[in-house]
């Protein structure tokens, strides 16, 4: 399997393509900055610099040609202000899901955030408002669509040791999970055709990560 991934040198992104490297499958890393080459190449993945903030949908629909599968991992970062999480974690995803169907990749996976079904609390600072806002609006674009798409929200992600046991639900209670644990989730996701059209949550939990993405079924 090739799989492209937006966000390319994000936590999440460098052990998604950990795993699909050790499963002898093609990773490809988009990334802003060519000095983050290196250690995607360490990971086992191929980088190919593509800003998304500014890449045009035909470029960036060449460099997904003969892919299976793109993931959207990509995320403004810590620092950054409103405005780019409008044109990262939106914008950037609605624009690799313009590509993804002029390059005829059916398969995408969306990184969102729980949260996001819910209007803001009160006091909620704005740039983390701006962000769930910005996260539900891909979602809503990318479920209009014509694609075999799957969306993972991540409950509050951590860089601990993977326990492999997991709650994945539709809904799911407020939690933790580590990003090792999502990464391994979204593979086993792109292997599972049966969560194609499906929104999941994902924490820690006691069922087996294999177990619980192969109970995943739109229908």
């Amino acid at each position: 399997m090739r799989v492209v991934t937006a966000g390319g040198h994000g936590k999440i992104a460098q052990l998604t393509h950990r795993e699909l490297a050790g499963r002898g499958d093609t990773a490809v890393g988009l990334i802003r900055n060519p000095d983050h080459a290196p250690a995607l190449r360490a990971a086992g993945a191929h980088p190919v610099v593509a800003d998304l903030e500014h890449v045009g949908v035909d470029e960036l629909a060449e460099h997904l040609h003969g892919a299976d599968a793109v993931l959207f991992a990509a995320g403004a970062g810590p620092g950054s202000g409103a405005a780019r999480k409008d044109t990262v974690d939106r914008a950037a995803a609605v624009l690799l899901a313009d590509a993804a169907e002029r390059a005829n990749v059916r398969r995408y996976l969306l990184v969102s955030s729980v949260g996001v079904e819910a209007a803001p609390p009160a006091g909620t600072d704005e740039v983390f408002a701006a962000y769930l806002r910005a996260k539900k609006a891909a979602e809503d674009d990318l479920t209009g669509r014509d694609l075999d798409w799957t969306i993972l929200r991540p409950g509050r992600l951590t860089d601990d040791p993977p326990t492999g046991r997991i709650t994945l639900t539709r809904h799911a209670p407020a939690g933790a999970v580590t990003r090792t644990d999502v990464a391994r989730v979204l593979i086993a996701l792109l292997y599972h055709p049966g969560s194609a059209g499906t929104i999941l949550e994902v924490i820690d939990g006691d069922t087996p990560i294999a177990q619980a993405v192969a109970a995943v079924d739109r229908h």
